[in-house]
């Protein structure tokens, strides 16, 4: 289990962190420059942070009141790079034996054996980088960070530099692979799709912030915050405020609708996920005229202007539905369940 919280100053930049990894694979989310890779460099022993610590297991790895910090090579952490890093004038096998210079000649080639076998890299294993695909580069990297048996495996955006179709493949044997390792694991992605694939928990990363860790199917239920409503992929958001009769009033669209609770101190706006509008209730009825309709690839997108004159948007699969014309009378229902009352305020 690793037990994590420190605190880093670059510049006018901040980051905060406060996690924990107990089991399975724990996915940070967020946008570019969120603090997501940043986090993982201080984690692996690659940047000292300012102050706090970093527990792995029963070791501590930094500690900066104690000045205590570990070199990476001590840490027992692997770090998988987004660019996968491997050495371009060395073979798979090499790459895959640099990480085991402290064991005999013996242990090294038969460890090296056992991972060429389990990621079928043996017929490669004489090949170099840059005559290997984008997922055999994935699963040399993968091989050579697992080959010192870490406690602790990072990925930071594994799939980024790889192509949809390859991208898929290469995710369904990272699956394989990462329940061979049987260890905790973090994954960085700015993909709420890949998280939700690939993840047990998530912890959204704002700005240099870590937010509380969730599991994967309640950040889309509910995620709290602004912030993990939009990463999350919530497109619907409005400022609300208390109203005498228990209900909130959506400032955006002009409408005053009765969430599953009353709001929290700080809970400043409300969500509504494009796939939770209904075209029929039951529900809260919110009436609105079509601003435009989207065309997208298996969906139509219909832009919904409201009584406050702000925009919904709704999907529908294509399937079975004709999209009104631009300028039509169109009443849109959302059931209490549906609404998320969120923390912050959204940027309007």
């Amino acid at each position: 289990m690793l037990r994590a919280e420190f605190e880093l100053r670059l510049g006018s930049f901040t980051l905060k962190v406060d996690l924990a990894a107990q089991g399975g694979i724990l996915g940070l989310l967020g946008a570019s420059g969120s603090g997501k890779s940043l986090t993982l460099r201080c984690l692996a022993g690659l940047i000292r942070p300012d102050r706090g610590r970093i527990v792995l297991g029963e070791r501590v790895l930094f500690d900066s009141e104690a000045g205590i910090d570990l070199p990476p090579q001590k840490r027992r952490i692997g770090l998988l790079f987004q660019s996968y890093a491997l050495f371009p004038q060395m073979t798979v096998e090499q790459n895959i034996a640099a990480g085991l210079g402290h064991l005999r000649k013996a242990e090294r080639a038969a460890r090296v054996e056992e991972l060429l076998a389990a990621y079928r890299l043996t017929s490669l294993r004489r090949r170099y980088p840059a005559s290997l695909s984008g997922g055999e580069q994935q699963r040399t990297a993968l091989a050579r960070t697992l080959a010192a048996e870490p406690e602790l495996l990072l990925l930071d955006e594994p799939f980024a530099a790889l192509d949809d179709y390859l991208k898929w493949r290469t995710e369904l044997e990272l699956t394989g692979h990462l329940a061979r390792f049987g260890g905790d694991v973090i994954l960085v992605s700015h993909s709420r799709d890949e998280i939700c694939r690939l993840c047990d928990r998530v912890c959204v990363m704002n700005r240099g912030r870590s937010e509380p860790i969730l599991e994967v199917a309640a950040l889309m239920k509910n995620p709290g915050t602004v912030s993990g409503a939009l990463i999350s992929g919530c497109k619907n958001l409005s400022p609300i405020r208390a109203t005498e009769d228990g209900r909130v009033f959506a400032s955006s669209w002009g409408v005053a609708l009765t969430p599953p609770r009353a709001p929290e101190p700080g809970e400043q706006t409300l969500g509504i996920r494009a796939h939770d509008l209904r075209l029929e209730g039951p529900g809260e009825a919110i009436d609105c005229r079509v601003d435009r309709v989207i065309d997208n690839v298996f969906s139509y997108i219909l832009m919904l202007r409201t009584p406050g004159e702000g925009l919904l948007r709704l999907e529908r699969p294509k399937a079975g539905f004709t999209p009104p014309a631009a300028g039509a009378a169109l009443t849109v229902y959302v059931r209490r369940e549906d609404m998320m009352l969120l923390t912050g305020a959204p940027e309007l």
